[in-house]
């Protein structure tokens, strides 16, 4: 057997890692699948593997829904559960392995409870107990939840938006899926958990650190979680101009590159919402939009590193949901949901904790916390929701090397049949609709239209052809999804009968 020397040993490995960055800097988003939720919208998206089945859990107000996520990235349907007194949205969602037994933990925002679900075989969903708000915690309007794992048993902690008492509280997780309080830490002038909307762990050398966003109080902190579930705080920075964007911290994840531990946190700046009422420190200034780098020091405290700031080329307005989507020890990739941008942009952190930007996707709808990473296999998915009320959809996406399009466009093709019972004025009238929608939604680039004129009789009795001009992907997503086009499909779609759609990509 032929041996390899040293030299061309070390010329190959550079090459691999050449190849690792390219592929990493040129991803691309590309949609599976979508389907209708039973809920009002999506604010929350979780997911979960057990027993080799992917599973997708889907909150919304009034109810969960849960879908099984094969290969291909395609949900199918299992079941909805009604939460707690049909309140919500379930704003907080974590699935996690307590003991032998699987469970969802959800933050019923409205309800002011934590409910608990044992996850069943099949994905679905079986009730097992709740945990009410008490003068001694803050589960009142609760935003996140964050599961921590230690030697001898594992602990949930919860925070949200509870206006008169903000704060932190731990829970032992009991092996019936029942909480027992442990801690509550009440919010004051020092600490970031007034509207605690993230939450993320690292485990440093033998300790845990517990890193939370403060939404209302435009910063972030560092706690040391104990053995015992107890914890401490650490450290807390707060919001600047310079080095740091955290007028209304918002997402916040972390990665492990190297023997560096890094913290990242976006923000969804409270510009984006009004003044009077929701924002208890009205005294802001806009500084632009970004996402900031934390590298953890050697006693769990958050440092500022690194800022990527928001510009033509990216899509960093109204952060509200930051999910890892890979590593491979020396760099990450990152999605980051933005609600205001209406995209998912990727990003990519290096060794030395600075954040690039790849590619971003327009979805056409606006990202609302409602945003998971998902692996099966090799492959790479995100699941997004929605707070649109007139939205109602799950949708996934596979992130893939980015495919060059040269100057091609795509054409959206819809051939329809309508039912026998709709009367011709019924078919006028939606028609009609469907060719408006060319003045209603800008991505559409053109729009024509005919009734089959054709003798061969491979119609299959389909009558009428679309045929829609976009751009580029992001055309085509600001379409789909735009809210003329939702209206069109519930209101006209009883008259359809049967329905062939396909897209393709032309020289324009």
């Amino acid at each position: 057997m032929k041996t390899i020397s040293k030299g061309i040993f070390l010329a190959l490995l550079f090459l691999a890692e050449i190849s690792v960055a390219q592929v990493s800097e040129n991803l691309m988003l590309y949609r599976q699948d979508f389907k209708n939720i039973s809920g009002k919208n999506t604010v929350s998206v979780t997911s979960y593997e057990k027993g080799g089945a992917h599973f997708v859990y889907v909150g919304g107000v009034g109810n969960v829904d849960v879908y099984s996520l094969d290969k291909e990235g395609t949900l199918i349907p299992i079941s909805n559960h009604e939460l707690y007194k049909q309140k919500g949205p379930a704003r907080g969602m974590v699935a996690d392995k307590i003991g032998e037994t699987d469970f969802l933990f959800v933050a019923n925002k409205h309800g002011n409870v934590v409910e608990t679900f044992k996850i069943l075989d099949s994905g679905s969903l079986e009730r097992v107990a709740q945990i009410e708000d008490t003068e001694d915690t803050h589960l009142a309007v609760g935003i996140t939840l964050q599961v921590v794992h230690m030697k001898n048993a594992s602990y949930l902690f919860a925070g949200g938006l509870e206006l008169e008492t903000p704060g932190l509280s731990a829970f032992k997780i009991n092996k019936d899926g029942s909480l027992t309080h442990v801690q509550s830490m009440q919010d004051d002038d020092k600490i970031h958990t007034d509207g605690i909307i993230g939450m993320f762990v690292h485990k440093i050398k033998g300790k845990t650190y517990l890193y939370t966003s403060g939404f209302q109080d435009n910063g972030v902190s560092s706690f040391r979680v104990n053995n015992d579930g107890t914890f401490k705080n650490v450290n807390n920075i707060s919001d600047n101009t310079t080095d740091r964007y955290l007028t209304g911290a918002y997402p916040v994840t972390g990665v492990t590159l190297g023997n560096n531990h890094y913290v990242v946190v976006g923000h969804r700046h409270h510009k984006y919402y009004e003044r009077n009422g929701f924002i208890k420190n009205t005294d802001f200034v806009y500084h632009g939009d970004a996402v900031s780098v934390f590298k953890i020091n050697n006693k769990g405290a958050l440092v500022p590193h690194y800022v990527l700031k928001d510009d033509e080329n990216t899509k960093l307005q109204g952060q509200t949901r930051i999910e890892l989507v890979s590593t491979n020890g020396t760099e990450a990739i990152f999605a980051v949901g933005t609600r205001d941008d209406a995209s998912i942009q990727l990003c990519k952190l290096n060794e030395d904790g600075v954040l690039s930007p790849i590619n971003y996707l327009e979805t056409g709808f606006s990202i609302y916390y409602g945003l998971r990473s998902h692996q099966i296999g090799d492959e790479q998915f995100l699941i997004a929701g929605s707070n649109r009320f007139d939205f109602g959809k799950v949708v996934t996406y596979k992130i893939a090397p980015k495919i060059d399009r040269g100057n091609k466009v795509i054409k959206h093709v819809v051939h329809l049949k309508y039912k026998d019972e709709a009367s011709e004025a019924q078919v006028e009238e939606a028609v009609q609709a469907f060719v408006n929608l060319k003045n209603e939604i800008p991505a559409i680039a053109h729009l024509e239209w005919g009734e089959n004129d054709s003798t061969e009789k491979h119609d299959k009795g389909l009558t009428h052809s679309f045929v829609i001009t976009f751009k580029d992907e992001h055309a085509r997503e600001q379409y789909l999804f735009h809210k003329a086009h939702l209206a069109l499909v519930n209101t006209y779609g009883p008259l359809f009968a049967d329905a062939v759609v396909m897209d393709y990509w032309t020289a324009e």
